[in-house]
């Protein structure tokens, strides 16, 4: 089997491993939203670094992120 590569790294330099995702809770899971809707970060690589950590707890954990669904949900568009 190919090996898939590094895991995806947050904001802060750290993987999204599952063990990471486990460890969530509702109180991290709203202060990650709360960052996401503040969109208030440094730079757009730490807002992407935040989107792709809410995107994967929406995938590996749906009852925490269920709430916040609207910040990862992805609006149709026409590329015409």
């Amino acid at each position: 089997m190919a090996d898939a590569g590094p895991p995806p790294l947050d904001g802060r330099g750290e993987p999204i491993t599952p063990e990471r995702l486990e460890a969530f809770d509702e109180a991290a899971t709203a202060e990650l939203a709360r960052r996401l809707e503040d969109d208030d970060y440094p730079s757009p690589f730490a807002g992407l670094a935040d989107w792709h950590l809410l995107r994967a707890l929406a995938i590996h954990r749906p009852e925490l992120a269920r709430p916040y669904v609207h910040l990862v949900d992805q609006e149709p568009f026409d590329e015409d």
